[in-house]
């Protein structure tokens, strides 16, 4: 199999403007993830961006990427673009940009899903161990069948534990967290990119609601390992702590 390993890398962000070209100890953000990413098994690695300073920075380390439009509701479209230019890969693994210390095995355990050939999209699930993650509306949570293929993500905590209070759900049931990197055959990308938003989606602002409404199927791997998103300023100065 011929594996592509995209990073999308948007310059604009409500929260955290330019976040792709943010410091951490010395490289950027995006340079970090783009090295993380190229210690794993995939082919080769992309960066997809909208933007000539990130590109910039890219020529500065040795980075490849592809400019793509700059009107991409998601990283997935971001992705799919490229797919579109770059036809010869089996499997797409879409990698958020920032997540600076993306561990490889990660990437790796995704990519395995695709060892069964009936597998069309992929992404993590880690077990929960808390409740604040359990409660936490930030965190999606994901539901899998006996095939731990994910039936259903949400916000809220899912399932309802009917004869326990909440304060005791974490004792009584194994919920799990979706983990944000995805993989997909190339020719699923680039039709679960024409799908329209879904009810499901637009209800909990979880773009994979579109897929399984539309009769995809997601096949999960739990991993063990903790991922560290920057997600804000607030989340940087956390990471910057690391170097100190």
């Amino acid at each position: 199999m011929k594996i592509l390993g995209i990073i999308p890398a948007r310059y604009a962000s409500t929260r955290f403007p330019a976040k792709p070209l943010a410091d951490i100890g010395g490289k950027t953000m995006i340079q970090r993830v783009y090295e993380q990413a190229k210690k794993s098994n995939l082919t080769q690695v992309i960066i997809a961006t909208d933007d000539e300073k990130i590109v910039s920075e890219i020529k500065k380390f040795g980075g490849e990427y592809i400019l793509t439009n700059s009107n991409h509701q998601s990283g997935t479209d971001r992705c799919a673009e490229v797919v579109s230019k770059i036809k010869d890969f089996d499997i797409v693994i879409n990698i958020q940009g920032d997540e600076p210390f993306i561990d490889p095995i990660q990437i790796n355990l995704l990519i395995s899903c695709f060892d069964n050939q009936n597998t069309e999209l992929a992404t993590l699930v880690k077990k929960i161990n808390s409740e604040t993650e359990l409660f936490n509306t930030n965190i999606p949570k994901v539901v899998l069948n006996n095939k731990q293929e994910a039936i259903y993500f949400s916000r809220h905590p899912i399932p309802f534990i009917r004869n326990a209070e909440e304060k005791h759900w974490i004792n009584t049931h194994q919920f799990y967290k979706h983990i944000g990197i995805y993989g997909y055959k190339s020719a699923t990308l680039l039709k679960i990119a024409q799908l329209s938003p879904s009810n499901l989606e637009n209800a909990e602002s979880l773009e994979q609601l579109r897929w399984i409404e539309n009769g995809y199927k997601i096949q999960t791997k739990t991993t063990e390992i903790e991922t560290i998103a920057v997600d804000t300023p607030e989340d940087l100065e956390k990471v910057k702590k690391m170097f100190l």
